[in-house]
């Protein structure tokens, strides 16, 4: 019988390997996801992280500096005795572009595999994106970024996250309601319009990655996220460090929600699910703006003196807590992190959101329970779909 041969995607080039080369792929994966992730280590402290003896951990690294995705670093000498190994590092002439489409802008980055924020924009739009014009508005970055922040750098991909459920499968939206998308191939367009693979996933799944892999949710096994943007409230889940995707790709839903609302006189929209009620547009009418990001907001709640906005923060609280409550409740998480306008809603008084919460929270779940805001800020979802790309792309064998 012939040796079964796969392609795969290595060092940004495809190339054919045999199942015998799966091990020294996962070594390679290894090392390289270790030191993008962790950061810069030492030969010695790569030998200990991955369990590998020095040799391979030499023999792998060179292999790694040769295919372009790492560097290797004078040490430094100070308080140093012997002769000192050299560091390896990501190499930051690798990218990845992240895109987040929304239902009033485009937002735009470049983010390198040592984990630097290259580029980044946002491009205001008057008219709902459709699937083309974003893929045909990614296009045009990238065209007019080659002779900027993409010269010289090898482009890996681009990681789209969208406000809406996307099929594991194979990346496709299934829909996107506050930008009238349905079943849309955005992954396709945007490979057709930039040459480059593409890898689509949920904004708040993606999201929920960067913070469990370099935010407030990192060190953590069993993590809630909420992200709350122009589009409404999307929500992830991480259960023993893996992603809890569902029979689709689709958990985390928690926006779509009936809320728990105690008074009566608290509710707006009848029938109304959690993301009518706890919502960015009444934030921003409460405080007389038409629109603005989360840092406008975050300023105009802070500057508000008036009755209306206080009532409209207080009660968006109130019915936050019960479907936090609700969520560690049946998770029971150590950590719920807040995202976008969420973490805005929380760090007005996140003492006070976090008591409100254990107030409706089983004791049981309650203990060891962590109320966090993001600490990616804006950045957070490019982070998370310039990850996806990372993950697909640079780290076979996985």
């Amino acid at each position: 019988m012939p040796t079964r041969r796969r392609a795969s995607w290595h060092s940004g080039r495809m190339v054919t390997a045999s199942r015998g080369d799966g091990m020294r792929r996962a070594n390679l994966a290894l090392v390289l996801r270790t030191v993008h992730r962790e950061g810069p280590r030492s030969r010695a402290a790569l030998t200990e992280a991955t369990g590998l003896n020095r040799s391979t951990i030499a023999d792998l690294v060179g292999e790694l500096v040769s295919d372009g995705l790492v560097v290797e670093r004078a040490p430094d000498p100070v308080g140093r005795v012997g002769r000192p190994s050299p560091t390896v590092a990501p190499d930051p002439r690798v990218v990845t572009v992240a895109v987040n489409p929304e239902v009033d802008a485009l937002d735009i980055g470049v983010i390198a595999l040592d984990g630097t924020l290259i580029a980044r924009e946002r491009l205001p739009q008057t008219r709902l994106l459709t699937p083309e014009r974003t893929a045909e508005l990614v296009g045009e970055r990238l065209a007019a970024w080659a002779e900027g922040p993409l010269r010289g750098r090898r482009t890996v991909g681009v990681g789209v996250a969208v406000p809406g459920p996307v099929r594991a499968a194979d990346g496709l939206v299934r829909t996107a309601p506050h930008l009238e998308w349905t079943d849309a191939a955005i992954g396709a367009l945007i490979e057709q319009a930039t040459g480059l693979p593409a890898r689509v996933g949920n904004d708040a799944a993606l999201g929920a990655l960067a913070e469990y892999l370099f935010g407030a949710a990192r060190g953590a096994h069993d993590v809630v996220y909420l992200n709350g943007g122009a589009s409404g409230i999307g929500g992830a889940v991480i259960v023993g460090g893996i992603p809890l995707g569902g029979a689709g790709g689709y958990a985390g839903e928690f926006g779509q929600n009936r809320p728990g609302i105690v008074d009566a006189a608290d509710r707006r929209a009848a029938d109304g699910v959690l993301e009518d009620e706890v919502s960015r547009s009444r934030l921003l009418a409460a405080v007389g703006l038409e629109g603005g990001d989360d840092a406008a907001l975050s300023d105009a709640l802070a500057s508000a003196s008036d009755p209306v906005s206080a009532a409209e923060v207080d009660r968006q609280r109130r019915i936050l807590a019960t479907a936090l409550a609700n969520a560690a409740n049946v998770l029971n998480p150590a950590v719920i992190v807040l995202g976008g306008f969420l973490a805005v809603l929380a760090a007005r008084d996140l003492d006070g959101l976090d008591a409100a919460v254990r107030a409706q929270t089983v004791p049981a779940c309650a203990e060891g329970l962590r109320l966090a805001v993001a600490e990616l800020g804006e950045d957070r979802l490019l982070v998370g779909a310039a990850e996806a790309v990372f993950e697909a792309e640079l780290f076979p064998g996985r």
